[in-house]
């Protein structure tokens, strides 16, 4: 795939938020997604409808729903864990979840309170509550690669799941390197015998940053063939329920190197500064080495795209 042509998904205010403990008010949710959509970032993931009481900075996702348009939500994601969950997205107006399940029990049950297959098993009934909606749904495979208690992930067991018939009315398949782990030949081999798998459905990458491999595996998984990898400003994120996650990829660095045609050194610099912001409010570092790049020249943003 041209790699111009992969669909950035900004998660900053999903997986970007859950470990920074605090709560970024509706309002300026809402005014971050603004941001991003007018800077030209195609997709984004605002929320979770994960319990508040766990996840706390999760907890005005619906709020955050409820206040965008119909067009901004359709290039907007939010992630769900049980059928009950698309319900009440779909309700406030979410179209597009994403169904998250992880392939070590261990983690799944850390992480959503069940074993991998009742959650697979409850995927049929989220789907028929996203479909009655018109909503679309992404099958989400967390732990794809490593998990936190359990170890390395056999490949195979990842794959059975792609091929799992409960799952074949999702409209893509995320594959999660949760840890950041991975290195780019496991990352290019799992998401090449994914879309091999399951041609009717797309494929995208989650991954994170941990040893310095995030932009690496995003590229490895664009030449692969994934048409979507994840990344949030800075750096932010992980995973509450997975002990040594550390930061998503950033968002920036993602766009550096693949330079999709609508950023601009203009857009770049808003996006900068918009990450910049966000890690001030939240008492965060910014783990983005393009926005460390961009800010070396006194803040001339004048590379070519």
């Amino acid at each position: 795939m041209n790699r111009t042509a992969a669909v950035l998904r900004d998660v900053t205010l999903r997986d970007g938020l859950q470990l920074t403990g605090g709560l970024l008010a509706t309002d300026r949710k809402v005014a971050i997604i603004r941001s991003l959509l007018d800077a030209g970032v195609p997709a984004l993931e605002i929320g979770s409808m994960a319990r508040p009481d766990l996840v706390p900075p999760m907890a005005n996702t619906l709020e955050v729903i409820g206040a965008l348009t119909e067009e901004e939500l359709a290039k907007c994601w939010i992630w769900v864990a049980t059928p009950r969950h698309v319900q009440k997205a779909t309700a406030a107006g979410a179209r597009n979840l994403q169904y998250c399940l992880s392939v070590s029990d261990a983690h799944n049950q850390a992480n959503i309170g069940r074993t991998t297959e009742a959650s697979m098993a409850a995927l049929p009934e989220a789907m028929d509550y996203a479909h009655d909606a018109g909503a679309s749904l992404q099958l989400c495979l967390a732990t794809s690669f490593t998990c936190p208690f359990d170890g390395p992930v056999d490949p195979d067991k990842v794959l059975e799941l792609v091929a799992d018939e409960r799952g074949r009315g999702t409209s893509d398949v995320v594959i999660c390197d949760t840890l950041g782990h991975a290195v780019p030949a496991e990352v290019s081999s799992l998401i090449s015998r994914t879309a091999a798998l399951t041609p009717e459905r797309g494929v995208v990458f989650h991954g994170h940053d941990t040893w310095g491999m995030g932009v690496a595996n995003a590229l490895a998984a664009v030449d692969a063939g994934a048409y979507m990898v994840d990344g949030a400003l800075a750096g932010l994120g992980g995973c509450p329920f997975a002990p040594g996650a550390s930061g998503n990829t950033a968002s920036e660095d993602i766009l550096f190197a693949t330079r999709p045609h609508w950023l601009t050194p203009s857009s770049f610099a808003e996006l900068v500064t918009l990450g910049e912001g966000i890690i001030a409010e939240l008492g965060e570092s910014n783990r983005s080495k393009a926005a460390q790049g961009a800010r070396s020249k006194a803040g001339a943003f004048d590379w070519v795209i």
